[in-house]
């Protein structure tokens, strides 16, 4: 049985244990990972369905105005081709988590990478604006299960004390994909029409199914008890009313009122019920279990503020940049361009630097610097013919996001049990769908109730707020809680 010890922060290198697996074979204890050989094909696997989602996001969210041109769609009918997918990964992404732990992180996150790549192809052949936004809610559950269940194989991929290393190339990934995604989307845009974006996806995807013949199986991941419930498909109900009524509350809460408020009132309710039925269980669905340790809890506070200012300022700058300043929506793309890309610089380092010294200390430094950037990009004095200082403001808080996010999701994941490493992920991809959908909810109301100029200053000012929230909160955090070699 697994026992639970309390570790300083960062842990020692663990040596090789074995152990005899169910079919009467040794194998390495998951604590080590793969061998070299196999490794490379699950990181493969692991990092090219990360890459495959986020930058279908990307490249999905840039061609809006094509796909209404062309399907003859009002443009607020098209955000529905964003809105279903982000409505589809948020509903089911806990739900995805326990049914991984169910039946085997391998199995359920391969076929989440078929359902996301077959479901691409349905979208580049679909003949109507309805047909695409089904498409695109089959994307997203391919991607509910994809997103924390990735997490979770890297747990039991490489080795504990290089974890942080495969936590910073997943974060360098995705950033490079979040970076590239709207230059590629433009490029594919300018040569053949819409489809095309959706059809690219199908050699990536089967590819990344090719490589998942790599990843752990169930020798490296033995089911326990836990793993063996069954699943509760009442809860499942409730957790997907329970977050799509928050989103689409919080989205029309600022229009509408009286409908946003009964929506938001009806996502507590689903909340309070999910939690009254989940709160007996071993292993629930919310990871309740979870969020009792301290350390976990922080986390994932901390995670949420970050996000929540994240998203504020991304959707604060492009209107500082072309309404304030004056600049062409191509300079605002360029003076932002900084930001992906410190996040790509600061993820290696910061792997390297939670080896020798705590995860909370970066991740307080990380969010504080993130912080910093945000507050320069709304006090500093500028006009619109010194923009420039954007980009090094963006470039310092990338910065700090990328050295606050790979120690910060590494201690997630360590302060869990392994048996519960697919919660502790959906719990880390929740957090960040939380905090972004603050974050866009907190500018709504921003530029609902204050002039645009003031709206956009505030909304940074508070972005950076947020950030500092996720600063302190990390200062709380204890050291982590992290399992012994006992089996």
């Amino acid at each position: 049985m697994l026992t639970s010890t309390l570790r300083p922060d960062p842990s020692p290198p663990i040596s090789p244990i074995s152990r005899t697996t169910p079919n009467g074979t040794n194998a390495v204890h998951d604590a080590d990972g793969l061998p070299l050989p196999r490794r490379f094909a699950a990181v493969a696997a692991i990092l090219g369905a990360g890459v495959l989602v986020v930058l279908d996001g990307a490249i999905a969210n840039i061609a809006l105005p094509s796909i209404a041109r062309q399907l003859q769609a009002a443009p607020a009918d098209a955000v529905w081709i964003v809105t279903a997918y982000q409505l589809a990964v948020v509903m089911f992404l806990l739900p995805a988590s326990a049914v991984g732990e169910r039946f085997g992180y391998r199995r359920v996150f391969a076929g989440g990478v078929a359902l996301f790549t077959a479901a691409s192809v349905l979208c580049a052949l679909s003949p109507s604006l309805p047909w695409l936004v089904a498409a695109r809610c089959l994307q997203g559950l391919g991607s509910a299960a994809v997103m924390p269940l990735g997490l979770a194989l890297l747990r039991f991929t490489y080795p504990r004390r290089l974890l942080a290393r495969s936590i910073a190339w997943n974060a360098l990934a995705v950033a490079a994909a979040s970076a590239a995604g709207p230059t590629l989307g433009a490029f594919i845009l300018s040569a053949t029409s819409w489809p095309w974006l959706f059809a690219v996806n199908l050699p990536i995807g089967l590819l990344v199914l090719a490589a998942c013949a790599g990843l752990p199986g169930p020798t490296l991941a033995p089911r326990s008890a836990r793993s063996a419930r069954p699943i509760d498909a009442w809860s499942i109900a409730l957790n997907a009313g329970m977050f799509a009524a928050f989103v689409l509350g919080a989205d029309r809460v600022v229009a509408h009122p009286l409908q946003g408020g009964a929506l938001l009132a009806g996502s507590v309710a689903s909340l309070v019920l999910l939690v009254r039925r989940e709160l007996p269980k071993a292993a629930p669905l919310i990871p309740l279990d979870l969020l009792r340790v301290h350390s976990f809890r922080i986390s994932v506070i901390a995670s949420v503020c970050c996000f929540t200012g994240q998203m504020a300022a991304l959707v604060a700058l492009p209107f500082y940049i072309q309404h304030e300043l004056g600049q062409s929506a191509v300079t605002a793309g360029l003076l932002m361009t900084p930001w992906p890309l410190a996040v790509m610089l600061a993820a290696p380092l910061s792997a390297r630097l939670a080896q020798r010294l705590p995860s909370a200390w970066l991740c307080a430094a990380g969010s504080a610097c993130f912080a910093a950037g945000l507050a320069l990009c709304a006090l500093w004095p500028l006009h619109g013919d010194s923009a420039l200082p954007i980009a090094l403001f963006t470039s310092l808080a990338g910065l700090g996001f990328g050295f606050f996010q790979t120690p910060n999701n590494q201690n997630m994941l360590l302060s869990a049990p392994r048996e519960r490493s697919g919660a502790a992920g959906g719990a880390q991809g929740t957090a960040r769908l939380t905090g972004l959908t603050l974050g866009s909810l907190l500018m709504s109301l921003m530029f609902g109730l204050l002039p645009s100029h003031s709206a956009v200053h505030w909304g940074l000012a508070t972005a950076a707020a947020a950030a500092l929230a996720g600063s302190v909160a990390s200062l709380l955090r204890r050291p982590a809680i992290r399992e012994s070699t006992d089996i």
